[in-house]
């Protein structure tokens, strides 16, 4: 049984059409949101249409979702750089008591267009997955004894805290997930975290991630049915195959880069670049359709993988005739929960 939900992608939303989504979302049938932290967008306004309001802050758009919303409320961020892992683990704690049951926690090694605006140094992959991984023992730390009144003292190699205490608890702390692409990071998430995220590139990749997180479960002797595992669907639909088409090649052409693109750090030469896509570039990473069944197949097969939570994003601005399509053609041939 799986939980599928809407991926608010916020490079794409300004905050209104952010919150108007989710509560579309909601009545067609989907169960929660889930975004992630950003600070500017991939392609600037005017070079690849949407709204010129985008790249709003995640946790005002998640806890005003929450008030209007059911459902899931899944946050994914960069410790370090632009956020102490301190201030994450206050506002995560903060959004988990004001909904209580409805939050996780996702940390991921971040991207230099939204984590290096503040000129500080830019580290290697390598050095921000441990840092990634530091400051998950941070938070975790953070919770379990700001819960049971004690303050944390915590030397690492990327943070440090002194006496510190979260004074808004929730009554059972958020589960704190890993963003994660590769396999090593995968396997080491199923040893130090609750859980893994990963973006759907194919359900053959997928299943070697889960894999490898699995083997690091066990590793660790914990139970995988504890653990939480969340895949992010990336599709666009439409009516028309070319409407589709074009919404990839203008809204979401970073998918379809053959690189890494974690170091760029402007829009503007991401809008460069994006140029060079070509709608052959999407295959495997965004499914571009007028399909319905061929979505819900695509949902199936990572439920079959074993993912406990789906979250869909749609590139295109359609977004009344995609939630009309999600609630009356690809939820009833996914089986919920």
């Amino acid at each position: 049984m799986t939980h599928v939900g809407l991926a608010l992608m916020l490079e794409q939303l300004g905050p209104s059409r952010a919150l108007t989504l989710s509560a579309l979302a909601q009545q067609a049938g989907l169960a929660g949101v889930m975004a992630a932290d950003v600070f500017q967008p991939w392609i600037p306004a005017g070079e690849g249409g949407g709204e010129a309001a985008r790249a709003p802050y995640m946790w005002n758009i998640l806890s005003a979702a929450g008030a209007t919303t059911g459902g899931t409320l899944g946050a994914v961020i960069t410790p370090n750089y632009r956020h102490h892992p301190a201030s994450i683990a206050q506002a995560s704690a903060t959004l988990a008591a004001m909904y209580p049951g409805r939050h996780w926690l996702g940390l991921s090694a971040g991207e230099a267009i939204n984590d290096a605006v503040t000129g500080e140094p830019w580290p290697r992959a390598p050095e921000r997955i441990d840092a990634m991984f530091e400051a998950v023992d941070l938070i975790t730390k953070l919770f379990a004894n700001s819960a049971a009144g004690r303050d944390t003292r915590f030397t690492g190699i990327h943070a440090r805290v002194d006496s510190a205490r979260l004074w808004t608890v929730p009554p059972v702390p958020p589960k704190i997930l890993i963003a994660t692409a590769g396999p090593i990071t995968a396997r080491r998430a199923g040893r130090h975290a609750d859980g893994f995220i990963t973006m759907a590139n194919s359900p053959e990749k997928a299943r070697v991630l889960m894999d490898r997180f699995a083997q690091g479960v066990r590793e660790a002797g914990k139970s995988l049915s504890e653990t939480r595992k969340v895949v992010r669907v990336h599709v666009s639909w439409d009516s028309a195959i070319e409407a589709a088409t074009t919404a990839a090649l203008q809204n979401w052409p970073q998918a379809a880069m053959r690189f890494n693109t974690s170091d760029i750090r402007s829009p503007f030469d991401f809008a460069q670049i994006a140029k060079l896509v070509r709608p052959e570039d999407f295959a495997g990473k965004v499914l571009i359709t007028t399909e319905a069944e061929e979505i819900a197949s695509l949902v199936r097969a990572y439920q079959e993988i074993g993912f406990d939570e789906v979250y869909l994003h749609n590139a295109g601005d359609n977004d009344g005739a995609w939630l009309d399509t999600v609630r009356e053609r690809i939820l009833p041939l996914i089986t919920l929960r």
